[in-house]
C-alpha cells in the first residue's frame, strides 16, 4: 500500500445536493404503482442501495425480482431526469476537489448510487478527470453501514484504509467509514443534523470549511 493520503467522497449530499431530487424521484416511481412513500419513511434510508430500500419496503411478495429491479430502474431514471433539469452542486465542490487534487491527495468516490447516476454527476462537476477510483453500487454486495464500499475504494487507491478520510452526509456512511478504520467527516447537508453525526471524527456545514491541511491533519494526528 501507498504512504499516499486518500480522501474519498459519498456522493448523494455531498458531491450534490440531492436530497429532494431523491424523493421526489421515489414518489414518481411509487404512486403509478399505488404504492406509499412518505418522507418520513425516506429519510432514514437515504444513503442505502436503491434495490435494498425496494426489498425492504415492498419484498414482501407483492413483486417478482425483475419487476422489482425494473422499479429500481424507473426510480433512478425518474432521478437522472430531476437533477439534469436543476443540477444542485454542493456549494465549494469543485473547489475542494481540487485543491486536494493539487496538494497531492489520491481521490476517490464511494457512492451505493447506481454508474449511470455517478456519471452523470462527475461530468456536471467536471471533476472526472480529479478522481483516481470510483466505487458504485453495483460494485458493493453489502451497502452501507457495511465498510465495503469504502474498503473497495482504498484498494483500487492503493492506500491503506488508516491513511484515508472519508466524507459522508449519512449517519450510515459515517458508521461505514469508521468500521472500515478510516477518519470520518460529516456533512450536514439537506435533511442531516449535528446529532445524527456525532460518531464522525468531524463534523462541518460546508466543504468551504474543508482544506488539505484539516485532511492531512486529521488523518495522520
Amino acid at each position: 500500500m501507498s504512504s499516499e493520503l486518500a480522501a474519498i467522497f459519498d456522493m448523494d449530499g455531498v458531491l450534490v445536493d440531492t436530497y429532494h431530487a431523491h424523493f421526489k424521484s421515489w414518489l414518481a416511481m411509487a404512486e403509478p404503482q399505488g404504492l406509499s412513500f412518505t418522507e418520513a419513511e425516506f429519510a432514514p434510508t437515504f444513503g442505502r442501495t436503491s434495490r435494498e430500500i425496494i426489498a425492504y419496503f415492498w419484498g414482501d411478495g407483492r413483486f417478482t425480482d425483475e419487476e422489482m429491479a425494473a422499479l429500481d430502474d424507473k426510480k433512478e431514471a425518474a432521478f437522472r431526469k430531476i437533477i439534469e433539469a436543476d443540477f444542485p452542486a454542493m456549494p465549494g465542490v469543485r473547489t475542494l476537489l481540487r485543491d486536494l487534487h493539487d496538494a497531492g491527495f489520491r481521490l476517490a468516490v464511494g457512492s451505493s448510487g447506481p454508474p449511470e447516476n455517478i456519471d452523470l454527476v462527475m461530468d456536471r462537476i467536471g471533476a472526472r478527470s480529479l478522481f483516481d477510483a470510483v466505487v458504485t453500487g453495483m460494485d458493493v454486495t453489502r451497502g452501507k453501514p457495511d465498510p465495503q464500499v469504502f474498503l473497495i475504494a482504498a484498494e483500487r487507491l492503493g492506500v491503506a484504509p488508516q491513511r484515508c478520510a472519508v466524507v459522508e452526509d449519512a449517519p450510515t456512511g459515517v458508521e461505514a467509514a469508521n468500521a472500515a478504520g478510516m477518519v470520518s467527516i460529516g456533512l450536514t447537508s439537506t435533511g442531516r443534523t449535528d446529532e445524527s453525526l456525532s460518531a464522525a471524527t468531524l463534523v462541518v456545514d460546508s466543504l468551504d470549511k474543508l482544506s488539505p491541511k484539516l485532511f492531512r491533519d486529521l488523518i495522520t494526528r
